[in-house]
C-alpha cells in the first residue's frame, strides 16, 4: 500500500514514512471513534459554544479571503486554500444540521446547508479539480473588469 516516488510531473513525491502515518491514523481513529459512539453523551452543555462558532466563522472567512486573493493572483496557494475553504464549508454545513434543536432550527440548517454551504463547497473543489483552468479563467476576467473600470475613470 506504499507508493512509490512518480516520474510524472503531476504527482507529488512523498517522503516514504507519510503513508504509514496515514495508515496507522486510520487504524488508531477507527476504535477511537466507535469508543466515544458509545461512551459520549448525547446532549451536553459547552459554556463557550458561541465563541467556538464565532471561531469558526472568523476562520471561514479568513479561508475565503485567502482563496479569492489566491484566485486573484493567480498564486499556488489557490488550490490549498480552496481545498481548506471547502472542507470547512462542508464541517460547517455537518455541524449546523446535527446540533440544530428545534425543528425550525433544523431547517434552517439544512436549508442554508443546501443553498449555499454545500454549493459553495462544490464550487471550491472544482477549482481544486480544475485550478489550472479556473486560475487563467479568473485571471482574464479580473484583468477585463480592472480595464474597464480605468476605461471608465479615464
Amino acid at each position: 500500500m506504499h507508493s512509490a516516488p512518480s516520474s510524472t510531473p503531476d504527482r507529488v513525491p512523498l517522503p516514504r514514512w507519510v503513508v504509514p502515518v496515514l495508515e496507522l491514523s486510520i487504524a488508531g481513529l477507527l476504535p477511537w471513534t466507535l469508543w466515544l459512539t458509545y461512551s459520549l453523551p448525547s446532549r451536553q452543555v459547552t459554556p463557550h459554544y458561541n465563541l467556538a462558532w464565532v471561531g469558526f466563522d472568523i476562520a471561514l472567512i479568513t479561508a475565503f479571503a485567502a482563496t479569492a486573493w489566491s484566485a486573484v493572483r493567480s498564486s499556488q496557494w489557490l488550490v490549498p486554500a480552496a481545498a481548506a475553504t471547502g472542507t470547512m464549508l462542508l464541517c460547517d454545513a455537518w455541524f449546523d444540521v446535527v446540533t440544530s434543536g428545534a425543528p425550525g432550527d433544523r431547517l434552517e440548517a439544512v436549508l442554508q446547508a443546501g443553498l449555499a454551504e454545500l454549493p459553495l463547497s462544490a464550487i471550491c473543489w472544482f477549482i481544486v479539480y480544475d485550478a489550472e483552468r479556473f486560475r487563467q479563467a479568473t485571471v482574464v476576467r479580473y484583468s477585463g473588469a480592472v480595464r474597464r473600470m480605468r476605461g471608465r475613470e479615464n
